[in-house]
């Protein structure tokens, strides 16, 4: 089994170093200092469920050096998905499969684009990681989990024998959904109110919760979500609200959302993949979802200067 784990941030660092370290073919796709971090040394892992260090590593920044693979991660961020899958062509053989791991709703259809429906999974994961140095992962929340499956719900051999080999990994749990677009919806509850009311507020999620206000435009944000999904014919639970809330309770009062992150770091973001994506699709069913509308609103300014396209 040949795995590439195409983006080498904070989850693909994360899952491709729990892959290798249990001793699958992997190969990392990197660049920049990282890339010659993990040439030179390897990768570093801290983990609240176990550190590791790997002292080698096969990692490149050429897709056509690694040659045909049985399975892609792409942990790419969401607005990098559409550049990266032609950049991942050379990988790809006829029984290739591509999981994507993106926030948001959009990574399986980007993918399909330039590499074909066939190829390519639902997927999603939980996990709080980031890169905190050249070759240097840092896992400090969730306990890490990755669910994809066919969309279509089909049985596939293959679906089943990489599962089975995360789960055969140290500090990885992976299941195969019955529905993977409804667990794709119902990460969508939970990330996009977290990450664009953090972004607005600057706050972590213990103080989110903990607020009246803040707590009430967390709940009324989901429900915007929720219902646009329903109107999508996506069969979400009726207490998909109350779990989602449990969810962001469970976690570390501290922790904040990786767009969040991001937007204050002055780094490009998924605003456009998140908030962006809720606001166009409610358009498109006419429902109307004012508190998603306001964040991405807000944010726009902030979204525009990281890319260039506004001073101030």
């Amino acid at each position: 089994m040949r795995i590439a784990i195409f983006g080498s941030g904070g989850v693909g660092g994360y899952f491709g170093g729990r892959l290798a370290q249990a001793g699958y073919d992997v190969t990392f796709i990197a660049r920049g200092e990282h890339l010659a971090a993990m040439r030179e040394s390897g990768l570093r892992v801290d983990s609240v469920v176990g550190d590791f260090v790997l002292d080698k590593v096969q990692v490149t920044d050429d897709p056509k050096q690694v040659g045909k693979v049985d399975f892609v991660i792409c942990a790419v961020k969401a607005w990098q998905v559409a550049a990266a899958a032609k950049n991942m062509i050379p990988m790809i053989g006829p029984d290739t499969l591509i999981i994507p791991l993106q926030n948001g709703l959009d990574a399986s259809e980007d993918l399909s684009g330039s590499l074909g429906a066939e190829a390519v999974l639902g997927g999603l994961c939980a996990l709080i990681a980031f890169q905190a140095g050249a070759g240097h992962i840092k896992h400090n929340g969730a306990n890490p989990l990755i669910q994809f499956n066919r969309l279509d719900g089909q049985a596939d051999l293959r679906v089943n024998q990489l599962s089975e080999a995360f789960n055969h990994c140290s500090g990885v749990k992976s299941s195969i959904p019955g529905d993977v677009n409804v667990a794709i919806w119902l990460k969508f509850l939970l990330i996009s109110p977290w990450s664009g009311l953090g972004a607005v507020s600057q706050a972590p999620i213990g103080v989110l919760l903990k607020l009246v206000e803040t707590r009430q435009l967390l709940i009324d944000s989901i429900q915007e979500i929720y219902q646009l999904g329903l109107a999508q014919g996506v069969n979400l639970p009726g207490d998909s609200i109350q779990r989602t809330l449990n969810i962001l309770e469970s976690l570390p009062e501290s922790s904040k959302a990786s767009m969040q992150k991001d937007m204050a770091n002055g780094k490009p973001s998924e605003l456009d993949q998140q908030n962006g994506a809720i606001v166009r699709l409610g358009k498109v069913l006419d429902i109307d979802t004012p508190i998603n509308r306001f964040i991405l609103d807000s944010l726009r300014p902030q979204e525009l200067r990281a890319r260039g396209a506004l001073r101030f």
